[in-house]
């Protein structure tokens, strides 16, 4: 079993910057891919960014150009640098770990973040 923890998230006005932190509890492969998803209440849980296996990344369309994901693969944690925040980036920001071609999942408890215009 892993463990994520979130961190960095909260309240940010439109172009404002933020960065999100997960760390793992333990040792993540680099095999493994290490993301970041959001969720805004009554819609479902969407990708935002991620690395994969081949550290190859996956941003979204609707936050191309203003977030930037990285991973520390010492650390085993994964980061999410958000710039120019938009109203609509408000959501609760989970932390995913996905074995290779999905073996497992491991998902952390959310943190919130708010964009006021």
């Amino acid at each position: 079993q892993v463990h994520l923890t979130e961190s960095g998230g909260g309240s940010v006005q439109a172009g404002g910057s933020l960065r999100l932190t997960c760390t793992a509890s333990r040792k993540i492969s680099s095999r493994n891919t290490m993301a970041w998803h959001r969720q805004v209440p009554g819609n479902q849980r969407e990708l935002v960014a991620s690395i994969d296996g081949d550290g190859i990344m996956t941003v979204a369309t609707s936050v191309k150009g203003r977030f930037t994901v990285s991973r520390d693969y010492a650390q085993s944690t994964v980061s999410l640098d958000m710039h120019n925040l938009r109203s609509e980036d408000t959501g609760v920001y989970y932390c995913h770990v996905a074995g290779p071609q999905g073996s497992f999942h491991y998902w952390g408890q959310g943190t919130q973040v708010t964009v006021s215009s």
